[in-house]
């Protein structure tokens, strides 16, 4: 696989790993690996088991094979998440992509903390929502809203971001009974490693 503006590794289309067990266990709590959650996520909490994260973190984090997840929005920009396996350099990188332009514009990287510019919840929404059937990559929004997830920076939630979070996290598998838990607490980690100042824009804005 090729991406335009992002030439670092061996990519390969990480799609169809999505429905397989382990890897929302792998991928959500990531966003909690910097030390500030009160608990780090379980796989229970995701609907999964330890062996089921084993399993899947070795095809994740595998030098020689970079999964990448394309999110393509049908109208505006889209998101492609990249596990850069670089030995002594792993990390996730995500990218900007732009119906206008040709490559790709990296924004944001999890390297057990976050670095780079993220959106708000309306631009996460937006982009959910809004697939590229003509376009190779996730389609199903509850999926496009959690891998994107991780870039969310805003402290001013909707009231209704919590009960939005907990759908999209029974719909790949989290238990119904821990499922508006579990996405508080994701949420509420966001909220506090959010990075606003008076001169942040969105990456969206065209600055």
């Amino acid at each position: 696989m090729l991406i335009k503006g992002y030439d670092d590794g061996p990519l390969v289309a990480g799609e169809p790993l999505l429905a397989r067990l382990g890897f929302w266990s792998n991928y959500l709590p990531m966003m909690c690996s910097d030390g500030a959650c009160a608990e780090r996520p379980a796989p229970e909490w995701f609907g999964e088991d330890g062996a089921d994260v084993d399993a899947m973190s070795e095809i994740l984090f595998a030098p020689g094979h970079w999964p990448a997840f394309r999110v393509p929005a049908e109208d505006g920009p889209g998101v492609v998440v990249i596990y850069r396996n670089l030995v002594g350099d792993y990390g996730t990188d995500y990218l900007l992509t732009h119906p206008d332009r040709s490559y790709a514009q990296q924004i944001a990287s999890w390297e057990g903390d976050f670095s780079g510019t993220g959106l708000t919840w309306h631009e996460l929404v937006r982009i959910a929502d809004n697939p590229s059937a003509a376009a190779e990559g996730v389609q199903d929004t509850a999926a496009r809203l959690l891998l994107i997830l991780p870039l969310l920076s805003d402290r001013d939630l909707p009231d209704a971001a919590p009960a939005r979070l907990t759908a999209a996290l029974t719909s790949i598998g989290a238990p119904q009974a821990t499922a508006s838990t579990t996405a508080e607490h994701l949420l509420a980690h966001l909220e506090r490693r959010s990075r606003h100042d008076p001169t942040w824009e969105s990456p969206l804005s065209g600055s």
